[in-house]
């Protein structure tokens, strides 16, 4: 990883929605809770400005933090997210531990380079829709990618692009193509513009029309063998 994050937080001895109230609005700190490992979980508190630094940041979401706890250092990843549904806000957030030698699974985002020359979009004038925006994987620590491109550069309309579809870094698995092809998911489409029809529309109309023209060719025959 590129980026790295520190982050700094207190160990929270009063605990329960009365106390989480009380470090939001007058401390201006988040509750939260760091877990996992071979550790009992811990509850905690982080300067809630400083957490909204970084939460600006997307490789924050697929990093490996650094969180100081009392003066101890813990290797944790960002495992949930609380948000005040109005304001946006964090209210509470909970880590989790990570060990360098054991496998995790994390969410990372999805990059999508070439929009702008997709072949779809250029030549077909179709529109790219994204079914998704990040992918679950799995990996060891140390090799967590801080996003996966999804390159849109050859996809024609009417195409979609799915998991399997993706160039993934050494050592990083798709969770979901782990459980077969049945979860090979669809990751983009480049759709017909409105109005349009896909090429295997077009194809399939051009066939019903040589059926429909055989079938009036046939029975201007028969009506001529009629009169005969």
């Amino acid at each position: 990883m590129s980026e790295s994050f520190v982050i700094e937080a207190e160990v929270r001895v009063d605990e329960g929605k009365g106390a989480s109230r009380r470090l939001r609005r007058l401390e201006g700190k988040v509750p939260g809770i760091i877990y996992g490992g071979k550790e009992a979980a811990s509850s905690i508190s982080l300067i809630r400005k400083d957490l909204e630094k970084m939460l600006e940041n997307e490789t924050f979401y697929a990093s490996v933090l650094s969180i100081n706890v009392g003066g101890k250092e813990e290797s944790a990843i960002l495992k949930d997210l609380q948000r005040h549904p109005a304001k946006g806000f964090p209210m509470h957030v909970d880590f989790m531990r990570v060990e360098a030698n054991k496998a995790l699974k994390v969410n990372v985002p999805l990059h999508f380079i070439n929009e702008d020359k997709c072949t779809g979009v250029k030549l077909g004038g179709g529109m790219i829709q994204h079914q998704a925006t990040d992918i679950e994987i799995q990996c060891l620590p140390k090799d967590i990618p801080e996003y996966i491109e999804v390159d849109m550069l050859e996809v024609e309309v009417g195409q979609i692009v799915h998991l399997s579809d993706l160039t993934l870094p050494e050592g990083v698995t798709s969770t979901a193509l782990a459980l077969g092809e049945d979860h090979d998911l669809a990751i983009a489409s480049v759709n017909a513009p409105k109005g349009g029809k896909s090429d295997d529309e077009e194809d399939a109309d051009a066939g019903d029309g040589d059926v429909e023209a055989g079938s009036d060719s046939a029975g201007e025959d028969s009506k001529a063998e009629g009169e005969d």
